[in-house]
């Protein structure tokens, strides 16, 4: 915009008057009336700017936009009155009197003008530029400023000029807005948070109630074979006893008197009585060794169906990995169609018994050793055990540092990695409709990390099989 220097665009315009009536024209001046025309349409010209004058002045006091000029350098060279209530001073004249620099008395932060002057000076002009500057009172305000370099005929900068609007209330609006936003964004965010422990707390209340029956019955069935069990078990002993007495006796009948009574010799033939003296004892000590292996049974339900354990106890990890097994073993057992899972017990030196909710970590072995089980029956389905390999469970505990490590492995077909991203979610699961629930690994994870401040982690590779490794502290 360029302008000529003696012309201000604001404020009062003065013109000169000229005319030649109190002076006597020369000889050769236009005539009277030409001159009369001019003097008329001088008049009206002047009449008609004094007219646009007051318009202007009007304009520029009443409007309710602060107009502004100032200098590069930051001197406020002009402001109407509604600049001055914008920034708070009583009139235009007691800002120009108060404000000598707006850079450094105007700006909160004065490498926004820094910022201002360096646009005005690249595009010669600014739109919308929002800043903070200091109302009179001292309280911070909101302004949006338009502006536009005034250069001479010379192309020299002579000032800047434009208008301020007050956003002061727009800027708090936005910036309640913003925190509303911020506020429901973290409701939200926290809504979702409760969302899902609800539904992990919903699924480990329900498997956790589901086990608690199951536990319930197991003890209970469990107790009521014990009894029974423990009776034949007790009295086997004895048996074996009179049978080895009455074989004896018989054997000295038989010395003494080889040859019976026809009757005795003939009922003696009927039940092989040879047979009878040498699988009696064989059949006694078949039931003595039946019995023991269902006491270890009831054993290992009784260890297992502790699931409903609300104090850490000193538990052996090896049993309770062997009660597991015990229960899983009709599933290891080779099939029709796959041959017997093979389960490879390599079970180091602990510090003895490890402090922690037995019957929970029972469940844990259940979920992981149930899962692995379920990985090698898919891979035997698919072929992918060929030649001299064989489906196999490797159990491995150590110790390390200030924790006990559990490694259970399987050679089956492993995951990708987008599956063992989410293993560990609740309701994920990748077994068909019907056959899986997605809450094992998920309440697995949350008994060791949660319950008994450890780690479960999980590796795979895509072929050769997967590995779960759970940590627990030594110390609870």
């Amino acid at each position: 915009m360029f302008i000529d220097n003696e012309q201000p665009l604001f404020g009062n315009q003065t013109l000169e008057r000229v005319t030649s009536s109190c002076h006597s024209p020369p000889t050769n001046s236009p005539d009277l009336p030409q001159i009369a025309k001019l003097e008329q349409a001088l008049s009206k010209t002047i009449q008609k700017n004094c007219k646009l004058e007051q318009q202007y002045s009007s304009l520029f006091n009443n409007i309710n936009v602060g107009i502004f000029r100032t200098t590069p350098d930051g001197k406020l060279l002009e402001a109407n009155p509604a600049l001055a209530r914008i920034y708070g001073y009583a009139s235009p004249e007691h800002l120009l009197d108060c404000l000598t620099d707006v850079q450094t008395q105007l700006y909160v932060n004065p490498e926004k003008r820094q910022e201002f002057v360096e646009l005005m000076y690249l595009q010669g002009y600014v739109r919308d530029f929002e800043v903070q500057v200091y109302h009179y009172s001292g309280e911070v305000i909101w302004i949006s400023e338009n502006a536009e370099v005034v250069r001479d005929t010379a192309g020299n900068i002579c000032f800047y000029e434009g208008f301020v609007i007050d956003i002061t209330e727009r800027k708090r609006t936005e910036l309640a807005l913003k925190q509303s936003e911020r506020r429901y964004k973290a409701q939200t965010e926290q809504l979702k948070r409760t969302l899902t422990q609800l539904h992990q707390t919903q699924s480990l209340l329900v498997q956790s109630e589901k086990l608690s029956s199951l536990g319930q019955l197991v003890a209970g069935v469990a107790h009521e074979i014990n009894n029974p069990v423990n009776f034949v078990y007790g009295n086997l002993n004895p048996a074996l006893e009179y049978a080895s007495d009455l074989i004896g006796l018989l054997q000295l009948y038989q010395q003494y008197y080889p040859e019976p009574h026809p009757e005795i010799a003939e009922e003696s033939e009927a039940i092989d009585i040879e047979f009878l003296m040498e699988d009696f004892p064989k059949t006694l000590t078949s039931m003595q060794v039946g019995t023991e292996r269902i006491r270890q049974i009831v054993q290992s339900l009784r260890n297992f169906s502790r699931l409903d354990d609300e104090v850490m106890k000193p538990t052996d990890i090896h049993q309770g990995l062997d009660s597991t097994l015990m229960i899983l073993k009709p599933r290891l057992k080779a099939k029709h169609d796959h041959p017997e899972i093979i389960v490879i017990q390599d079970y180091g030196q602990l510090p003895g018994d490890i402090i922690c909710f037995s019957g929970l970590l029972n469940q844990v072995f259940m979920n992981l050793l149930g899962n692995a089980i379920d990985a090698l029956d898919e891979a035997q389905l698919k072929g992918h055990f060929t030649g001299d390999k064989s489906p196999t469970i490797h159990i491995q505990t150590l110790t390390e540092g200030n924790e006990v490590v559990i490694r259970i492995a399987d050679n089956a077909m492993g995951m990708s990695p987008q599956v063992k991203n989410r293993i560990f979610d609740t309701f994920f699961t990748t077994k068909p409709t019907g056959k899986g629930t997605g809450l094992g690994l998920s309440i697995s994870y949350d008994i060791i990390t949660q319950k008994h401040q450890g780690s479960l982690t999980c590796s795979s590779t895509m072929g050769e099989g997967s590995e779960f490794v759970i940590k627990l502290p030594l110390n609870q």
